[in-house]
């Protein structure tokens, strides 16, 4: 199995962790976007879509980082608890990773990306706001309970914890999410590698981004 990845990427952060919360080490090849390294020939003939992270597991190869977590889970994973085989708990997870891509880490990069990648001088005031909109989402989610879809931690919150960690170290305050920040404690400490393969891929990214905007 080999894992085509960025350390600072937060899709690979997130397929890393799950990787490890079930046993499993693939062969990690680092592919630095940030550097351009995903537009190689040599790349593109084994990833067409020139994205990261990457799945080469025998035959099968699969890119996006939530479909990959679902299949390791699926063919390696012994834990019924992290991907719920009941309907209900499966949809739960499903809805929350779906909350995840297309709400939750579309406003992250939708407010910081542009800046930190010099398309836009300053940040948006109305893109602020549908960030925080998205985080009371969030917060309300999380209301009485201790993980985002279930009883017990499963898929949904590796993949999000990933994603609000990413939005804490660009600036973003937790402190006003008193639901959020008491999950994001209970996670981190029930997810085993968090701190050496997000925390600190998380300040990686942030050096990466420093460098890539001269500083700003």
């Amino acid at each position: 199995m080999e894992l085509y990845y960025a350390p600072y990427s937060p899709p690979s952060r997130a397929v890393r962790l799950i990787a490890e919360y079930i046993g499993l080490s693939p062969k990690l090849h680092y592919i630095d976007v940030m550097k351009g390294e995903h537009l190689r020939p040599e790349y593109e003939e084994i990833n067409p879509e020139k994205k990261i992270p990457f799945l080469v597991d025998g035959d099968l190869r699969m890119g996006e980082s939530r479909a990959i977590m679902v299949y390791l889970v699926e063919k390696y994973g012994k834990n019924a608890k992290i991907l719920p085989n009941d309907p209900t708990g499966r949809a739960f997870v499903n809805l929350a990773l779906h909350f995840d891509l297309g709400t939750l880490y579309k406003a992250i990069t939708q407010y910081y990306f542009p800046v930190i990648l010099k398309m836009e001088e300053t940040h948006s005031p109305e893109k602020y706001e549908k960030l925080k909109e998205c985080f009371d989402i969030l917060d309300k989610m999380l209301e009485s309970q201790d993980y985002v879809a279930t009883r017990y931690l499963t898929i949904a919150d590796l993949s999000l914890i990933v994603t609000v960690s990413t939005a804490e170290v660009l600036g973003f305050e937790l402190d006003k999410y008193k639901n959020v920040s008491k999950w994001c404690e209970k996670v981190k400490v029930a997810t085993p590698g968090y701190r050496k393969i997000n925390a600190e891929g998380a300040e990686l990214m942030k050096r990466k981004f420093y460098e890539f905007s001269g500083g700003k």
